[in-house]
């Protein structure tokens, strides 16, 4: 009986601390400002706009020239193609033109992939 009282008590613990390590959308706000330098709405932008990017196919926007290695891509941008690209784009996209290293710290892209979740 103690046996599965610690068990249980261990998983209500591991429970109460999983949103204080879940992603935040406001903190991937924050950083995605930087991503807004060429990630706007403008047609003449650099970047496509990521308004809506979870769950879109790549290079599906009409009006922007995508690279061939973007459009050959064949992705749908769900949280883990996301997260990938966002840490390492040319890893996941070889020759993609989008000219960013990536991320390095997995919080920061886990925040931005949730912040882009809210971003319609």
């Amino acid at each position: 009986m103690q046996r599965i009282s610690v068990i249980v008590g261990a998983a209500l613990l591991a429970a109460s601390l999983s949103p204080a390590l879940s992603a935040d959308a406001e903190h991937g706000k924050m950083l995605y400002a930087a991503c807004a330098a060429c990630h706007q709405d403008k047609p003449d932008a650099l970047g496509p706009s990521l308004k809506g990017i979870v769950g879109r196919k790549s290079a599906a926007l009409d009006d922007f020239r995508y690279s061939n290695p973007m459009k050959r891509a064949n992705l749908v941008w769900d949280e883990a193609n996301l997260k990938e690209y966002i840490a390492d784009p040319q890893a996941k996209v070889k020759g993609n033109r989008m000219p960013f290293d990536g991320l390095h710290d997995p919080k920061d892209v886990d925040d931005i992939v949730e912040y882009l979740k809210t971003y319609k």
